[in-house]
């Protein structure tokens, strides 16, 4: 059998690249030149995983293994990329619950593991008390919060996903740098957003790149086309593996400026409240308030009154002639 795929299709992983995805190793190695040999997602790692639309089988671009993986367990669901990137931010309803309920937007690490010894302390090295459970003395070692904080936390989220607030919290999330606890998520949103690094940029580019608005041809200096995946534009052919750095940071700021344009748009659109009325906010206001057509018309008419009833005359003359003018039916 494998003979047999070697002399139709020349290898037995060209047989798998076309049985999957409709093309060979020599498509996949020029497309993999056009991107720069770069990831089109983190712009950190070496692009070597085939991507594809699970909806509608074709071809997308070559990821690297965690950024493939990310969007797995994000189901390409860029909604949820978005949210998660606001939440690493604190700018996210999970933030404003913790503040109001719990007067902090993260739960501060008080505990650690002496290694000589294996005893828990706090911050001043005094021993502390055990609950007497495996659980909280595995929190503790791990987080440095006990059981009875993360129910408290449990409780403020109503045992759901900090995040997408559809499945059940099951997983304790924290800074991986500063060891701060920030959340509890489900197993999708927690692994997700551990596999594009805890990383606020990494994940406003998936969620572009799910919605087809990541990648972008543009014409070439050859006259001919190439691919263009950040802002400011540059070419992805002329930048070396590691030399993406800058780049990176630039096109960061520039999606992060958009989504926060994004949410105050919708915070408009959303909340429409008048000026001075109850909830009103006057940085979300962009100058005076547009009147309406019926606000218009109503000015008109106080403005000048026998001006518009002389239109109105007119109109209902035109009407009246042109019922006259209709032949009825028998």
């Amino acid at each position: 059998m494998l003979e047999i795929k070697r002399q139709k299709h020349g290898s037995q992983r060209n047989y798998l690249l076309k049985l999957r995805y409709g093309l060979t190793a020599e498509q996949v190695e020029e497309h993999r030149q056009r991107q720069g040999g770069v990831c089109v997602i983190c712009l950190r790692k070496e692009a070597s995983h085939v991507d594809h639309s699970h909806e509608t089988g074709l071809f997308r671009a070559l990821l690297c293994f965690p950024c493939n993986g990310a969007l797995g367990q994000y189901e390409d669901n860029p909604g949820l990329m978005r949210e998660s990137a606001a939440y690493l931010e604190g700018r996210t309803h999970h933030a404003q619950s913790m503040l109001l309920e719990l007067g902090v937007a993260v739960i501060e690490r008080h505990a650690r593991r002496l290694a000589f010894t294996g005893r828990l302390v706090d911050r001043d090295g005094v021993p502390i008390r055990r609950l007497g459970t495996s659980r909280d003395d595995r929190l503790r070692a791990r987080y440095g919060v006990g059981e009875g904080e993360i129910e408290e936390l449990l409780a403020v989220q109503r045992g759901f996903c900090a995040i997408c607030c559809d499945k059940a919290a099951e997983n304790v999330d924290h800074d991986h740098v500063t060891g701060v606890v920030r959340g509890l998520l489900c197993g999708g949103c927690n692994t997700g957003m551990g596999q594009l690094g805890d990383d606020p940029v990494a994940l406003r580019r998936a969620a572009d790149y799910v919605q087809g608005a990541l990648l972008r041809r543009v014409p070439a200096d050859d006259g001919g086309v190439r691919l263009s995946f950040t802002f400011p534009d540059v070419d992805p052919a002329t930048v070396p593996l590691g030399g993406w750095e800058s780049y990176r940071e630039r096109d960061g700021e520039h999606r992060r400026l958009c989504a926060e344009f994004e949410e105050r748009k919708f915070e408009l659109t959303r909340l429409r409240l008048a000026e001075g009325g109850p909830g009103y906010c006057r940085r979300w206001s962009f100058g005076p308030r547009r009147s309406s057509f019926s606000e218009r018309i109503r000015a008109l008419v106080q403005s000048s009154p026998e001006h518009f009833a002389s239109k109105m005359r007119c109109v209902e003359g035109g009407l009246a002639a042109s019922s006259e003018s209709t032949p009825t039916s028998m």
